[in-house]
Formats: structure tokens, C-alpha cells, sequence
């Protein structure tokens, strides 16, 4: 029965070294280097038995592990006492401080990469006006027209409304939004070919009558019981039953 021995695969050899000091808990000033080059040299006897390609660079790294571990072997020579008191240079001392450096990229290149695969999650759909209008099936009542144009033909009506003395008798006229609404729907209804704007509105009503009917006629745009259209811009506008 055969055994298959699944090897890790790691991008250089600081990648492997900065692995094996995290898998040892080990502090990266005082790395244990005969330990940690023992396993290094392990690591790189199982890339030969499964006949995988040992890049230079991995050989490269373990040269250099394996001359930090003889000079920290090799006794050191006696020193004056005037320089006795100076410290030694620490043979890893190069070694740690390359693999602070590959440490400080390697925490940037996993933030872009958690980055990347958040960025993957989100999906953006298009600002197609087209799409968005192919979701609704009602027509638009207004056919073109803007408010502003309704809020100028309104203008307009209540503009040719004679101006009355101020100083007169009120009464109050019982007019409501639904009646209004019957009236329109008749005379739109009359009218297959369209009836103007302004044919609407009789010059002899008051101006509450006015908004009341003005009201009506939102509400059976709102409803869709009938559309408006414009021929030309700042032209007459024509209402059509919905």
C-alpha cells in the first residue's frame, strides 16, 4: 500500500524560514538556527525525494543558515580587555533583519488579498436606464411631459382668472376632488382624439375650483386613467383617456 506525503508549497525561502519560525513559536531576535536549519535542510530532502526542482534561491538560503550555524559553533577568539566589554555582532542579526523586511510585505500582500476577495463579493449591476424601465410594464402617464410643463399650464389658467374686488361677500363653494374626477373622465371620454389642457378649465371658475380640478386630474394620472402628451416643448398639452 502506498503512502502519498502531501508537501507544502511555499514561494521562496524566506516564505519557508518564516514558516518553520511560526510553526516553532520561536522569537524572531533569538532564532534557535542549528533547529531551525535542521528542519530547513528536511524540508528541502523531501523536495529531492519527490523529484521536485529545488529552486537556487532555496539553496542560496541554505547556505546562508548553515554559515550562521558554524560561525555560532566556532569558539571565539580571546579579546583585549579594553574591548572586552563591547558586544559581539550576532551572526543572525543580517538574517533577522531580512526577515523583518520580508515580514512587513508579506502582512500588506495578505491585507491586498483579503482586499481582493471582499471586492470579488460585491457584484455591481449596471446603470442601464433601459433595464430599469423594462421592469415595469405601466406605461408612464405623462408621455414626455414634465411637471414643470403641468405646473406652467396651470399658471397659465389661473392667470386669465379675472382679478375680483377683494372687498366682497364669500360663499363657500362645495366642491370636492371626486366630483372634479367624474367630470374629467366624462369629457376625456367624449373625446377620443384628445382634449387640450386648457379646454379643461372654463374662464368662470374661481381659482379654489381651479386647483381642486387641477388636483383631480393628478390623481387620474397617478391612477392611469389617463395620459398626457406634448407635441412641442412649452406647447399645448393633450389629455387622452388611460
Amino acid at each position: 500500500m502506498k503512502y502519498q506525503i502531501k508537501l507544502e508549497v511555499f514561494q521562496g525561502p524566506f516564505d519557508l524560514l518564516f514558516h518553520l519560525i511560526e510553526k516553532n513559536e520561536v522569537d524572531i531576535y533569538n532564532i534557535p538556527i542549528a533547529e531551525i536549519t535542521r528542519q530547513y535542510l528536511d524540508y528541502l530532502t523531501e523536495m529531492e525525494k519527490m523529484d521536485l526542482d529545488i529552486a537556487s534561491e532555496f539553496l542560496v538560503m541554505a547556505s546562508t543558515l548553515l554559515a550562521i550555524k558554524a560561525k555560532m559553533l566556532l569558539p571565539k577568539p580571546p579579546k583585549p580587555e579594553e574591548e572586552a566589554a563591547e558586544e559581539d555582532e550576532d551572526p543572525r542579526d543580517q538574517l533577522v533583519e531580512q526577515l523583518l523586511e520580508y515580514k512587513k510585505y508579506k502582512l500588506v500582500a495578505e491585507f491586498l488579498q483579503q482586499q481582493e476577495e471582499e471586492q470579488g463579493k460585491i457584484f455591481v449591476r449596471p446603470n442601464d436606464e433601459a433595464f430599469y424601465l423594462a421592469l415595469f410594464d405601466d406605461p408612464s402617464p405623462l408621455e414626455g411631459v414634465k411637471l414643470e410643463d403641468l405646473r406652467a399650464a396651470l399658471q397659465s389658467v389661473l392667470t386669465r382668472i379675472p382679478v375680483v374686488d377683494p372687498v366682497q361677500e364669500i360663499f363657500r363653494e362645495e366642491i370636492t376632488i371626486k366630483q372634479k374626477i367624474e367630470d374629467i373622465q366624462k369629457v376625456v371620454s367624449e373625446h377620443e382624439e384628445g382634449i387640450s389642457f386648457f379646454a379643461l378649465f372654463s374662464p368662470e371658475v374661481g381659482r379654489v375650483e381651479v386647483v381642486i380640478q387641477f388636483l383631480a386630474l393628478l390623481e387620474l394620472m397617478r391612477l392611469h386613467e389617463i395620459k398626457v402628451s406634448q407635441v412641442s416643448p412649452h406647447g399645448d398639452i393633450i389629455i387622452f383617456k388611460g
